[in-house]
């Protein structure tokens, strides 16, 4: 079976793609997103791009870089999935890369593929943009290096790795991971994990949403609220610093709330294939709280709590609009 990381792109105009890491590290507390992208605008020549992003809790510290190459140095086989841009490389079993002063070696064991747009969806090409997890939650080993020369000991870290394509971005949305989770007591909680999307795109001149589809794993079980209908029914309010959400699937309820330091978001700029410009503010030190319910047993109403789950400054959260916000800086 191919990856779900294979390059879609077809060498066409219109088109843009993304694959990246987020994760959290569980020592220090320092979370980075790593991204390996590419643009081919409609006018002009394709780029391919490598960004790095870090945020530190314990001293405020926010890290931004990003270099932009011809395309000529992106490279890609479909099987086994081999990416590379500008010397930087991702397989499906980890990263490794190095720019400007900041570089990453990062492994992991493959995890579980999940995608977020339905086949209904993706056939009618209703999506302008489409999100997968080649690996939805995996263990990973390496090391992250900072400006300065402050090595940071990945040793353990629960994070995701995604990759999207498409011709636009959404007009605002949001977008949380959470995989580092534990119960209400503080005791770790292995094989869980949420990871999800809420957006608005704009239709006949005004804004319509939100569309939230939201896949994961509790219990044992996967979960995915990303049919056409349950998409448009869940339950969602997002911000610049959070998410509140209610999304079912079958006989599982799952409410959310995400909440992120205004101070430790790390604000970017797409540029989409036509030109028009998203700015995302994103941090990897969000915090999350998930309450999973179950459908009561037969005969009576209701629903019944199975499971309290809690990120602390280990959550992975952004919020993109098409203005930027006036007083939070943009980083790249």
């Amino acid at each position: 079976m191919a990856s779900l990381n294979a390059m879609r792109w077809d060498g066409s105009a219109g088109h843009y793609e993304v694959w990246y890491l987020t994760l959290t590290d569980p020592a220090g507390g320092v979370g980075a997103w790593i991204r390996l992208t590419m643009v081919a605008p409609l006018a002009g020549e394709a780029t391919c791009s490598l960004w790095f992003l870090a945020m530190d809790p314990a001293t405020g510290e926010l890290t931004g870089r990003k270099a932009t190459y011809p395309i000529g140095e992106l490279t890609a086989a479909a099987q086994p999935f081999a990416l590379c841009v500008a010397g930087a490389t991702l397989d499906d079993r980890g990263t490794r890369g190095a720019f400007e002063d900041v570089a990453w070696d990062l492994r992991w064991a493959p995890g579980r593929p999940y995608e977020h747009v339905h086949p209904v969806l993706r056939r009618a090409r209703i999506a302008k943009t489409v999100l997968t997890l080649p690996h939805g939650d995996v263990l990973v080993h390496g090391s992250i290096t900072l400006p300065g020369g402050r090595d940071v000991a990945i040793d353990g870290a629960r994070g995701g790795q995604a990759h999207l394509w498409g011709s636009k971005h959404a007009e605002r949305w949001a977008w949380a991971h959470a995989g580092d989770l534990t119960d209400e007591h503080g005791a770790p909680v292995r094989d869980t994990f949420l990871d999800g999307v809420s957006v608005y795109v704009p239709r006949l001149g005004r804004e319509v949403g939100p569309s939230t589809p939201v896949v994961g794993r509790f219990l044992g079980e996967d979960f995915g609220s990303r049919s056409p209908r349950r998409v448009l029914a869940n339950r969602s309010a997002i911000g610049l610093t959070g998410w509140r959400f209610e999304v079912l699937d079958g006989h599982r309820r799952v409410v959310g709330t995400v909440d992120a330091r205004r101070d430790l978001l790390a604000g970017v700029t797409y540029q989409d294939p036509d030109g028009d410009l998203a700015h995302c503010y994103n941090t990897e030190v969000a915090s999350a709280h998930l309450s999973v319910f179950d459908r009561a047993a037969s005969g009576r109403r209701g629903w019944m709590l199975r499971q309290t789950l809690v990120a602390d400054r280990r959550a992975h959260f952004e919020y993109a609009q098409r203005a930027p916000v006036p007083d939070l800086p943009l980083l790249v």
